[in-house]
Protein backbone atom coordinates (compact mmCIF):
# COMPACT_ATOMS: atom_id res chain seq x y z
CA UNK A 1 0.00 0.00 0.00
CA UNK A 2 2.72 2.37 0.83
CA UNK A 3 4.08 1.37 -2.85
CA UNK A 4 1.28 2.32 -4.06
CA UNK A 5 1.17 5.66 -2.68
CA UNK A 6 4.72 6.21 -3.89
CA UNK A 7 4.27 5.69 -7.36
CA UNK A 8 0.90 7.95 -7.42
CA UNK A 9 3.24 10.72 -5.34
CA UNK A 10 6.30 10.43 -8.26
CA UNK A 11 3.33 10.20 -10.75
CA UNK A 12 2.41 13.49 -9.67
CA UNK A 13 5.12 15.46 -9.31
CA UNK A 14 6.32 14.60 -13.06
CA UNK A 15 2.71 15.74 -14.07
CA UNK A 16 3.38 18.78 -12.16
CA UNK A 17 6.77 19.27 -13.49
CA UNK A 18 5.80 18.88 -17.04
CA UNK A 19 3.04 21.57 -16.38
CA UNK A 20 5.16 23.99 -15.14
CA UNK A 21 7.72 23.21 -18.42
CA UNK A 22 5.07 23.85 -20.70
CA UNK A 23 3.15 26.75 -19.12
CA UNK A 24 7.18 28.96 -19.93
CA UNK A 25 7.64 27.59 -23.31
CA UNK A 26 4.16 28.68 -23.87
CA UNK A 27 5.27 32.29 -21.78
CA UNK A 28 8.63 32.39 -23.72
CA UNK A 29 7.34 31.98 -27.42
CA UNK A 30 5.42 34.72 -28.16
CA UNK A 31 7.80 37.05 -26.66
CA UNK A 32 10.59 35.36 -29.23
CA UNK A 33 8.51 35.45 -31.67
CA UNK A 34 7.63 39.00 -31.74
CA UNK A 35 11.42 39.67 -31.50
CA UNK A 36 11.71 38.03 -34.76
CA UNK A 37 9.78 39.13 -37.10
CA UNK A 38 8.30 42.45 -37.69
CA UNK A 39 5.50 42.66 -40.02
CA UNK A 40 4.44 38.70 -39.64
CA UNK A 41 2.58 39.46 -36.31
CA UNK A 42 0.54 42.54 -38.15
CA UNK A 43 -1.92 42.01 -40.93
CA UNK A 44 -0.73 39.78 -43.93
CA UNK A 45 0.68 42.03 -46.91
CA UNK A 46 0.08 40.87 -50.84
CA UNK A 47 3.63 41.77 -51.28
CA UNK A 48 6.82 42.04 -49.11
CA UNK A 49 7.63 45.47 -48.02
CA UNK A 50 11.31 47.47 -47.98
CA UNK A 51 12.26 49.50 -44.78
CA UNK A 52 15.59 50.81 -45.62
CA UNK A 53 17.76 51.57 -42.36
CA UNK A 54 17.31 54.86 -40.99
CA UNK A 55 20.03 57.46 -42.86
CA UNK A 56 22.25 58.38 -39.72
CA UNK A 57 22.26 62.09 -38.85
CA UNK A 58 25.31 63.98 -38.64
CA UNK A 59 25.98 66.14 -35.97
CA UNK A 60 29.60 68.65 -36.87
CA UNK A 61 31.69 68.95 -34.21
CA UNK A 62 31.20 72.41 -32.48
CA UNK A 63 33.08 74.91 -34.30
CA UNK A 64 36.68 76.47 -32.99
CA UNK A 65 36.30 80.08 -31.31
CA UNK A 66 37.36 82.54 -34.32
CA UNK A 67 40.69 83.67 -33.76
CA UNK A 68 41.22 87.72 -33.28
CA UNK A 69 41.22 89.49 -36.38
CA UNK A 70 44.40 91.69 -36.81
CA UNK A 71 42.06 94.24 -38.32
CA UNK A 72 40.57 96.96 -35.64
CA UNK A 73 36.97 95.94 -35.60
CA UNK A 74 34.48 98.59 -36.76
CA UNK A 75 33.02 100.90 -33.93
CA UNK A 76 29.69 100.77 -33.39
CA UNK A 77 26.75 102.13 -35.58
CA UNK A 78 25.14 105.65 -34.20
CA UNK A 79 22.05 104.84 -32.35
CA UNK A 80 18.88 105.30 -34.69
CA UNK A 81 17.56 108.72 -35.29
CA UNK A 82 15.16 109.63 -32.60
CA UNK A 83 11.12 109.35 -33.58
CA UNK A 84 9.43 113.00 -34.66
CA UNK A 85 7.78 114.74 -31.81
CA UNK A 86 4.02 114.83 -32.74
CA UNK A 87 4.60 118.75 -31.81
CA UNK A 88 6.45 121.10 -34.42
CA UNK A 89 9.28 122.87 -33.49
CA UNK A 90 8.44 126.48 -32.25
CA UNK A 91 9.08 129.42 -34.87
CA UNK A 92 12.01 131.81 -34.78
CA UNK A 93 10.10 134.96 -32.78
CA UNK A 94 10.70 137.78 -34.84
CA UNK A 95 11.92 140.99 -33.62
CA UNK A 96 10.95 144.76 -34.63
CA UNK A 97 8.31 145.99 -32.15
CA UNK A 98 10.05 149.53 -32.30
CA UNK A 99 10.14 149.58 -35.97
CA UNK A 100 6.27 149.21 -36.00
CA UNK A 101 5.85 151.55 -33.37
CA UNK A 102 7.79 153.88 -35.20
CA UNK A 103 5.60 153.21 -38.29
CA UNK A 104 2.45 155.44 -36.33
CA UNK A 105 4.42 158.38 -36.54
CA UNK A 106 4.13 157.34 -40.20
CA UNK A 107 0.70 157.52 -40.35
CA UNK A 108 0.62 160.83 -38.45
CA UNK A 109 2.32 162.56 -41.49
CA UNK A 110 -0.17 160.90 -43.53
CA UNK A 111 -2.84 162.09 -42.18
CA UNK A 112 -1.75 165.98 -41.89
CA UNK A 113 -0.87 165.68 -45.20
CA UNK A 114 -4.57 164.38 -46.01
CA UNK A 115 -5.56 167.83 -44.52
CA UNK A 116 -3.66 169.93 -46.41
CA UNK A 117 -4.20 168.39 -49.55
CA UNK A 118 -8.37 168.45 -49.06
CA UNK A 119 -7.76 172.23 -47.83
CA UNK A 120 -5.80 172.85 -50.95
CA UNK A 121 -8.03 171.21 -53.20
CA UNK A 122 -10.83 173.11 -51.55
CA UNK A 123 -9.24 176.57 -52.25
CA UNK A 124 -10.00 175.56 -55.82
CA UNK A 125 -13.82 176.22 -55.14
CA UNK A 126 -13.34 180.04 -53.53
CA UNK A 127 -11.62 181.37 -56.84
CA UNK A 128 -7.89 181.16 -55.19
CA UNK A 129 -6.91 181.43 -59.32
CA UNK A 130 -8.89 184.28 -59.87
CA UNK A 131 -8.84 187.72 -59.34
CA UNK A 132 -10.52 189.73 -56.63
CA UNK A 133 -12.86 191.59 -57.91
CA UNK A 134 -14.57 190.39 -61.08
CA UNK A 135 -17.78 190.01 -62.67
CA UNK A 136 -20.35 187.34 -61.79
CA UNK A 137 -19.21 183.95 -62.95
CA UNK A 138 -19.87 180.06 -63.18
CA UNK A 139 -17.21 177.68 -64.08
CA UNK A 140 -16.99 173.98 -64.66
CA UNK A 141 -13.87 172.07 -64.25
CA UNK A 142 -11.85 169.07 -63.61
CA UNK A 143 -8.47 168.22 -62.43
CA UNK A 144 -6.10 165.52 -63.20
CA UNK A 145 -2.97 164.71 -60.68
CA UNK A 146 -5.94 164.32 -58.38
CA UNK A 147 -8.89 163.50 -59.88
CA UNK A 148 -11.50 166.13 -59.38
CA UNK A 149 -14.73 167.33 -61.25
CA UNK A 150 -16.90 169.76 -59.87
CA UNK A 151 -18.60 173.45 -60.20
CA UNK A 152 -17.71 176.69 -58.62
CA UNK A 153 -18.16 180.32 -59.04
CA UNK A 154 -19.06 184.15 -57.87
CA UNK A 155 -22.49 185.52 -57.33
CA UNK A 156 -22.39 189.57 -56.21
CA UNK A 157 -24.50 189.80 -53.34
CA UNK A 158 -24.19 193.73 -53.20
CA UNK A 159 -21.90 196.49 -54.42
CA UNK A 160 -19.28 195.33 -52.27
CA UNK A 161 -20.41 191.60 -50.73
CA UNK A 162 -20.11 188.58 -52.99
CA UNK A 163 -20.77 184.71 -51.99
CA UNK A 164 -17.95 182.09 -53.83
CA UNK A 165 -19.12 178.90 -53.51
CA UNK A 166 -18.48 175.54 -55.27
CA UNK A 167 -18.76 171.94 -55.24
CA UNK A 168 -16.41 168.80 -56.13
CA UNK A 169 -16.11 165.32 -56.43
CA UNK A 170 -12.35 164.12 -55.53
CA UNK A 171 -10.22 161.25 -55.13
CA UNK A 172 -6.72 162.14 -54.23
CA UNK A 173 -3.74 160.19 -52.98
CA UNK A 174 -0.09 161.30 -51.33
CA UNK A 175 2.56 159.55 -49.65
CA UNK A 176 1.33 155.84 -48.59
CA UNK A 177 -2.31 157.07 -48.30
CA UNK A 178 -5.13 157.32 -51.03
CA UNK A 179 -8.54 158.72 -50.29
CA UNK A 180 -11.78 157.86 -52.29
CA UNK A 181 -15.29 159.19 -52.90
CA UNK A 182 -14.50 162.16 -51.30
CA UNK A 183 -17.29 165.24 -51.63
CA UNK A 184 -16.08 168.70 -51.51
CA UNK A 185 -18.22 171.80 -50.66
CA UNK A 186 -16.74 175.62 -49.44
CA UNK A 187 -18.37 178.54 -49.72
CA UNK A 188 -17.08 182.43 -48.44
CA UNK A 189 -18.29 185.80 -48.17
CA UNK A 190 -16.15 188.45 -49.87
CA UNK A 191 -16.70 192.17 -48.55
CA UNK A 192 -14.46 194.61 -50.81
CA UNK A 193 -14.64 197.80 -50.13
CA UNK A 194 -15.28 199.36 -53.76
CA UNK A 195 -16.70 202.50 -52.81
CA UNK A 196 -12.34 203.45 -51.59
CA UNK A 197 -11.59 203.34 -55.03
CA UNK A 198 -9.02 201.27 -57.08
CA UNK A 199 -6.45 201.11 -53.95
CA UNK A 200 -8.78 199.37 -50.95
CA UNK A 201 -8.71 196.56 -48.50
CA UNK A 202 -11.22 193.23 -48.19
CA UNK A 203 -12.43 190.45 -46.37
CA UNK A 204 -13.26 186.91 -46.65
CA UNK A 205 -14.90 184.52 -44.13
CA UNK A 206 -15.56 180.89 -45.30
CA UNK A 207 -15.55 177.07 -44.79
CA UNK A 208 -14.39 173.57 -46.60
CA UNK A 209 -16.50 170.85 -45.95
CA UNK A 210 -15.53 167.19 -46.80
CA UNK A 211 -18.48 165.25 -44.30
CA UNK A 212 -17.50 161.90 -45.73
CA UNK A 213 -14.74 160.14 -47.79
CA UNK A 214 -13.32 156.73 -47.98
CA UNK A 215 -9.83 156.37 -47.09
CA UNK A 216 -7.08 154.16 -47.00
CA UNK A 217 -3.47 154.06 -44.75
CA UNK A 218 -0.52 151.83 -45.65
CA UNK A 219 1.79 150.78 -42.28
CA UNK A 220 5.25 149.69 -42.67
CA UNK A 221 7.86 148.51 -40.58
CA UNK A 222 10.82 145.66 -40.31
CA UNK A 223 11.43 142.90 -38.56
CA UNK A 224 14.07 140.45 -38.35
CA UNK A 225 12.17 137.94 -40.96
CA UNK A 226 11.30 140.27 -43.43
CA UNK A 227 9.40 143.85 -44.07
CA UNK A 228 5.89 144.09 -43.38
CA UNK A 229 3.50 146.65 -44.82
CA UNK A 230 -0.26 146.48 -44.19
CA UNK A 231 -3.08 148.72 -46.09
CA UNK A 232 -6.00 149.57 -44.05
CA UNK A 233 -9.20 150.84 -45.00
CA UNK A 234 -11.64 153.67 -43.10
CA UNK A 235 -13.85 156.39 -43.34
CA UNK A 236 -12.97 160.11 -42.63
CA UNK A 237 -14.00 163.64 -42.92
CA UNK A 238 -12.65 167.27 -42.62
CA UNK A 239 -13.61 170.01 -41.96
CA UNK A 240 -11.75 173.89 -42.03
CA UNK A 241 -12.83 177.59 -41.57
CA UNK A 242 -10.71 180.19 -42.30
CA UNK A 243 -10.62 184.01 -42.19
CA UNK A 244 -8.83 186.19 -44.92
CA UNK A 245 -7.33 190.39 -44.60
CA UNK A 246 -5.79 191.45 -47.54
CA UNK A 247 -5.40 194.65 -49.80
CA UNK A 248 -5.74 194.51 -53.59
CA UNK A 249 -4.78 197.77 -55.68
CA UNK A 250 -6.04 198.32 -59.52
CA UNK A 251 -2.40 198.72 -61.24
CA UNK A 252 -4.60 199.75 -64.87
CA UNK A 253 -7.55 198.28 -66.40
CA UNK A 254 -5.63 195.40 -67.55
CA UNK A 255 -3.82 194.51 -64.02
CA UNK A 256 -4.60 193.59 -60.81
CA UNK A 257 -2.70 192.73 -57.69
CA UNK A 258 -3.40 192.20 -54.18
CA UNK A 259 -1.32 190.95 -50.90
CA UNK A 260 -3.31 189.16 -48.29
CA UNK A 261 -3.17 187.21 -44.84
CA UNK A 262 -5.29 183.92 -44.10
CA UNK A 263 -5.72 182.46 -40.74
CA UNK A 264 -6.89 178.62 -40.80
CA UNK A 265 -8.25 176.09 -38.83
CA UNK A 266 -8.59 172.50 -39.98
CA UNK A 267 -9.90 169.49 -37.96
CA UNK A 268 -10.11 166.10 -39.29
CA UNK A 269 -12.09 163.27 -38.16
CA UNK A 270 -11.04 159.35 -38.85
CA UNK A 271 -12.90 156.31 -37.73
CA UNK A 272 -11.21 153.67 -35.77
CA UNK A 273 -9.61 150.20 -37.55
CA UNK A 274 -7.29 147.32 -36.75
CA UNK A 275 -4.95 146.44 -39.12
CA UNK A 276 -5.83 144.79 -42.73
CA UNK A 277 -5.06 140.97 -43.27
CA UNK A 278 -1.82 140.25 -44.21
CA UNK A 279 -0.10 136.34 -44.18
CA UNK A 280 2.80 138.03 -42.09
CA UNK A 281 2.08 140.77 -38.87
CA UNK A 282 3.83 140.06 -36.03
CA UNK A 283 3.19 143.62 -34.79
CA UNK A 284 -0.35 144.44 -35.52
CA UNK A 285 -1.98 147.34 -34.15
CA UNK A 286 -5.67 148.96 -33.34
CA UNK A 287 -6.22 152.53 -33.98
CA UNK A 288 -8.93 154.43 -31.73
CA UNK A 289 -10.96 157.14 -33.24
CA UNK A 290 -9.37 160.45 -32.93
CA UNK A 291 -9.47 163.99 -34.55
CA UNK A 292 -6.51 165.69 -36.25
CA UNK A 293 -6.15 169.09 -36.24
CA UNK A 294 -3.86 172.17 -36.99
CA UNK A 295 -3.82 175.62 -37.27
CA UNK A 296 -2.47 177.33 -39.78
CA UNK A 297 -1.43 181.11 -41.11
CA UNK A 298 -0.31 181.92 -44.69
CA UNK A 299 1.06 185.17 -46.17
CA UNK A 300 0.37 185.29 -49.70
CA UNK A 301 -0.47 187.82 -52.91
CA UNK A 302 -1.53 187.44 -56.34
CA UNK A 303 -1.31 188.73 -59.68
CA UNK A 304 -4.05 188.85 -62.79
CA UNK A 305 -3.11 190.66 -66.19
CA UNK A 306 -4.93 190.93 -69.88
CA UNK A 307 -2.94 189.94 -72.61
CA UNK A 308 -4.47 191.86 -75.40
CA UNK A 309 -8.10 191.31 -75.26
CA UNK A 310 -8.38 187.53 -75.45
CA UNK A 311 -5.91 186.11 -72.81
CA UNK A 312 -5.84 186.33 -69.23
CA UNK A 313 -2.84 185.03 -66.73
CA UNK A 314 -2.94 185.07 -62.34
CA UNK A 315 -0.08 183.89 -60.55
CA UNK A 316 -0.27 182.99 -56.76
CA UNK A 317 1.35 181.78 -53.76
CA UNK A 318 1.88 182.10 -50.25
CA UNK A 319 4.08 180.64 -47.59
CA UNK A 320 2.37 178.48 -44.51
CA UNK A 321 3.35 178.16 -41.50
CA UNK A 322 1.31 175.61 -39.33
CA UNK A 323 1.24 175.51 -35.68
CA UNK A 324 -0.91 173.32 -32.90
CA UNK A 325 -0.81 170.77 -34.27
CA UNK A 326 -2.30 167.97 -33.04
CA UNK A 327 -2.39 164.13 -34.07
CA UNK A 328 -5.61 162.10 -33.11
CA UNK A 329 -4.11 158.74 -33.00
CA UNK A 330 -4.09 156.40 -30.68
CA UNK A 331 -2.65 153.30 -31.42
CA UNK A 332 -2.45 149.93 -29.51
CA UNK A 333 0.69 148.11 -31.18
CA UNK A 334 1.70 144.39 -30.10
CA UNK A 335 4.98 144.80 -28.27
CA UNK A 336 4.58 148.68 -27.53
CA UNK A 337 1.42 149.61 -26.18
CA UNK A 338 -0.42 152.66 -26.60
CA UNK A 339 1.57 154.73 -29.01
CA UNK A 340 0.23 158.52 -29.70
CA UNK A 341 2.67 159.96 -31.95
CA UNK A 342 3.40 164.14 -32.18
CA UNK A 343 3.23 166.10 -34.68
CA UNK A 344 5.04 168.80 -34.94
CA UNK A 345 4.96 172.55 -37.03
CA UNK A 346 6.45 172.97 -40.29
CA UNK A 347 6.47 175.44 -43.24
CA UNK A 348 5.77 174.87 -47.10
CA UNK A 349 5.39 177.11 -50.33
CA UNK A 350 1.92 177.26 -52.24
CA UNK A 351 1.81 177.70 -55.46
CA UNK A 352 -1.10 178.29 -58.27
CA UNK A 353 -1.96 179.73 -61.55
CA UNK A 354 -4.50 180.34 -64.52
CA UNK A 355 -4.66 180.80 -68.10
CA UNK A 356 -7.66 181.69 -69.35
CA UNK A 357 -8.47 181.92 -73.05
CA UNK A 358 -11.78 184.13 -74.55
CA UNK A 359 -13.14 182.13 -76.60
CA UNK A 360 -16.11 184.43 -77.16
CA UNK A 361 -17.38 186.92 -75.55
CA UNK A 362 -18.32 185.66 -71.85
CA UNK A 363 -17.09 182.06 -72.49
CA UNK A 364 -13.11 181.68 -71.40
CA UNK A 365 -11.22 177.92 -71.09
CA UNK A 366 -8.88 177.73 -68.31
CA UNK A 367 -6.09 175.88 -67.86
CA UNK A 368 -4.91 175.76 -64.09
CA UNK A 369 -2.63 174.05 -61.74
CA UNK A 370 -1.91 174.33 -57.56
CA UNK A 371 0.51 172.55 -55.76
CA UNK A 372 2.80 173.01 -52.69
CA UNK A 373 6.59 172.54 -52.40
CA UNK A 374 7.96 171.90 -48.91
CA UNK A 375 9.60 168.96 -46.57
CA UNK A 376 7.19 166.07 -45.74
CA UNK A 377 5.23 165.34 -44.76
CA UNK A 378 3.10 168.33 -47.21
CA UNK A 379 6.26 167.54 -50.01
CA UNK A 380 6.02 168.68 -53.29
CA UNK A 381 2.36 168.11 -54.85
CA UNK A 382 0.60 169.33 -58.16
CA UNK A 383 -3.16 169.39 -59.00
CA UNK A 384 -4.12 170.43 -62.67
CA UNK A 385 -7.09 170.63 -64.89
CA UNK A 386 -9.29 172.63 -67.08
CA UNK A 387 -12.42 174.60 -66.76
CA UNK A 388 -14.78 176.06 -68.71
CA UNK A 389 -15.93 179.80 -67.33
CA UNK A 390 -19.11 181.85 -68.42
CA UNK A 391 -18.93 185.31 -67.19
CA UNK A 392 -22.51 187.11 -66.85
Amino acid sequence: MAKLRFKRFVRAGALATLAALAFVALDIRPAVAQAACGSECGEPTPYPTYSPSPTPTYSPSPSPSPSPSPYPSPSPSPDPAPAPSPYPAPSPTPTGADSSGNSIRGLANQRFNQMITNRVLGTVLLGVNEQVNCSDCISAFGSAGSFSAGIHGRKELTNNLSLLAGIAYTHYNEGGYKVTSAPIGAFALRYDFTDWGSSRPFFDVGTILTPWEKARYTRSYDTSLGPVSVTSSTNASNYAVYGRAGWMRRLSPRDEVAASIEVWQLWQRVSGYTDGAVAFNPFDAAIATGTDRTSLVKIGGQWTHLYGSNIEANINGGWVQSFASHSGIVATVTGNGVVVPTMGNQGWFEYGGRLGFRVQKGWIVDLFANGTLGPQPVGNTIHGGVGLRISY
